[in-house]
């Protein structure tokens, strides 16, 4: 999407909702300050009753962006990153082939927040270099249908090089379905016109995601029904297309209105594959009904890795039973593309005491396969994870380039080692552009692990860990990357040594290694060991080119080695970012507060949020992409008559400009 744009449309839809105020203004409040959800919507018609508790019923005909109360607070900031794919980490992973496609549920349709909450057990995605879409899976009867993607995931997304699309859920009869809503849906006006597909296209587009993933499954309509929705995708891919939108179709409602899944691309719902970007491929496939599926995409001229192959895994996960070969066979051109149903599997099998480790170890055994490093797949592992079929992607082209490791939760809040929160979090528009290889690690010793570690942090929440003997050297593999060298580019490290002792080396490397799964012809160069965290300044003196392939070097004197890694940074210079202004409590209802302000000039990561309290000490409340915050439950501390609030732009390389403040008074 063109970031121009999308700036444009957050300055404009917003612009009611957030009216200029001179900077450090208190206005009076009179709005009560409610938390603010991720959106939900019927077509039209509301069920009959009242809505449950929580819930509020609302019609996608009728919305508008000036109306939208929460749209400040679900309005994605990040521009679609573009991407590109270095030569793949081992020799069976493909690029141009086979693509992965997900469908995760993040929350419940009604009740998700907009912008995070206090806790760290969340489904943080991290494997963002293996996957080509993302679908904001959800929607019930008795909540809603359709559902817009909240900001943090698409931020997320985005940063990564990921569409988003919301979700347009018809459900079976049998879950609470009503064929009126798909008659809403597909609804003409006078001139012929489907007014609910410029309604999604106008919500994407004022939210800042990427199109909608469309699932027809309620049962009982007919040819003229079937008609009418055909002529709804069309038009509403011919209206996505003009914004720089998507829409992908589900394999349930064929051409006669009825619903059969087919899993298979065929007469019956080839009319809807042409009308779309893609189509999710029900789980009824068989290695027959994908092969033909794949044929029959060629003969449409159509590319068959625009078909997704369903694998259900919300129950098993990586113990899927899965015919792998009819997907993507390891000696042939792959058949299809994947598309994974409720992968966050990873979080929720685990038990109720799951910690974030807890969390990420599943998801990269279900990501990477069970070797956990996709340089050296596991061939006897009957789970064919991604890393081994499909080239890994990145992000990560232009200086300066900056990560803290955060994935986007933690059980704190870190400031350069400080913990600024001890309240867990999650947000996962904070999460830093990760390494897509995890983990690549290349030693002629025994390995050692390594994970996101969530026990201590340089900024965020988590820090990379390196635990082992370490009885040789060992590479660990960071980043793929396109970095300009300059006269002036340096790379800083910030680590730390926790136990045994290590000489650290920076790798890098200015050209692809010679195959896939070979090692890239790195310069190595020498970094200071320290105990404490320490930022290290490298430069890439008498290198020129581009930057390919970013890692470090361990090696121990004494171990076992336990060693952190909280910072790397490649830049030419320094930049600060302006303060941003017109900081003001918008509405207010006891320690409840609505903030908004106008954004900083320039170049902006993200926003962060601190209280000022009596003695002098700052605390973290919170930060976000967004140019508007929800902040629940303050009180009076340190007899305080006021709450004191400040708030701070922070740029790319973790510099942060001067502060605005505001004042609640109690």
């Amino acid at each position: 999407m063109n970031p121009t744009r999308r700036t444009v449309l957050l300055a404009g839809a917003a612009a009611a909702l957030l009216p200029p105020l001179p900077a450090f203004a208190a206005p009076k409040v009179t709005a009560a300050a409610t938390q603010p959800y991720a959106s939900y919507w019927y077509p039209d018609s509301l069920p009959a009753g009242s809505p449950g508790t929580g819930i509020t019923w609302r019609s996608l005909k009728s919305w508008t962006a000036a109306g939208d109360p929460d749209l400040a607070f679900n309005v994605a900031s990040v521009p679609l990153a573009p991407r590109f794919t270095p030569t793949p980490a081992n020799a069976t992973a493909r690029s141009g082939q086979a693509r992965v496609q997900s469908l995760v549920s993040f929350g419940p349709t009604s009740g998700n927040p907009s912008q995070g909450s206090a806790t760290a057990d969340y489904y943080a995605l991290t494997h963002w270099a293996y996957l080509d879409e993302l679908v904001f899976w959800g929607g019930s009867s008795g909540e809603g249908l359709i559902l817009a993607p909240n900001a943090p995931i698409v931020d997320a997304a985005h940063r990564h090089g990921v569409p988003v699309l919301g979700n347009i859920f018809l459900p079976p009869v049998a879950y609470g379905g009503q064929l009126q809503w798909t008659r809403d849906l597909v609804q003409k006006d006078a001139a012929g016109h489907y007014p609910l597909a410029a309604q999604l296209v106008a919500v994407a587009a004022a939210y800042g995601f990427d199109g909608w993933f469309v699932n027809a499954e309620t049962s009982g309509g007919n040819a003229a029904l079937g008609a009418d929705m055909l002529g709804f995708v069309k038009e509403l891919k011919a209206l996505a297309r003009a914004r720089g939108q998507r829409v992908t179709w589900y394999d349930a409602m064929t051409v006669n209105g009825t619903v059969s899944w087919q899993g298979a691309l065929n007469s019956q719902n080839q009319a809807f594959f042409q009308a779309a970007d893609d189509m999710f491929v029900d789980f009824r496939w068989s290695a027959g009904s994908l092969a033909s599926s794949g044929q029959k995409a060629d003969q449409l001229g159509r590319r068959r890795y625009e078909l997704w192959a369903g694998v259900d895994v919300e129950s098993n996960g990586s113990d899927t039973s899965v015919n792998w070969d009819a997907i993507v066979p390891a000696g042939k051109a792959h058949i299809t593309s994947i598309g994974f149903y409720r992968p966050e599997w990873t979080r929720n099998h685990l038990p109720a005491s799951r910690t974030p480790g807890d969390f990420h170890a599943a998801d990269d055994r279900f990501w990477t396969g069970r070797s956990l490093d996709p340089s050296r797949p596991d061939a006897a592992d009957p789970w064919r994870a991604p890393a081994v079929s499909v080239a890994d992607r990145s992000t990560v082209s232009g200086v300066p380039f900056a990560s803290t490791f955060n994935t986007g939760h933690g059980l704190r809040w870190y400031e350069k080692g400080v913990v600024t929160s001890d309240t867990p979090w999650n947000h996962l528009g904070l999460q830093d552009r990760l390494p897509s290889r995890r983990w690549v690690v290349r030693t002629a010793g025994a390995r050692p692990a390594v994970s996101f570690d969530f026990a201590d942090a340089w900024r965020g929440g988590s820090s990379v860990l390196v635990d082992g003997e370490l009885d040789a050297a060992t590479t660990v593999e960071l980043y793929a990357t396109r970095l300009p060298v300059g006269a002036g580019t340096v790379v800083e490290l910030t680590h730390r040594t926790d136990a045994g002792t290590v000489n650290v080396e920076l790798a890098v490397a200015l050209a692809e290694p010679d195959a896939p799964g070979a090692t890239p012809p790195y310069t190595f160069l020498a970094v200071n060991s320290v105990d404490s965290w320490q930022t290290v300044t490298v430069p890439l003196t008498g290198l020129t080119g581009t930057v390919r392939s970013i890692a470090v070097r361990l090696t121990a004197t004494a171990g076992p080695v336990r060693w952190r890694l909280g910072g790397l940074a490649v830049r030419d210079t320094v930049a600060t970012p302006e303060a941003p202004s017109g900081l003001r409590v918008t509405a207010a209802s006891g320690g409840d507060l609505r903030l908004a302000w106008d954004p900083a000039p320039g170049d902006v990561r993200h926003y962060t949020l601190h209280r000022l309290l009596a003695d002098g000490t700052r605390r973290f409340l919170g930060a976000t992409c967004q140019r508007a915050y929800f902040l629940a439950g303050l009180r009076p501390e340190q007899g305080e008559k006021a709450a004191r609030l400040e708030l701070r732009a922070v740029g790319e390389l973790y510099t942060s400009s001067a502060p605005v403040t505001v004042t609640h008074t109690w």
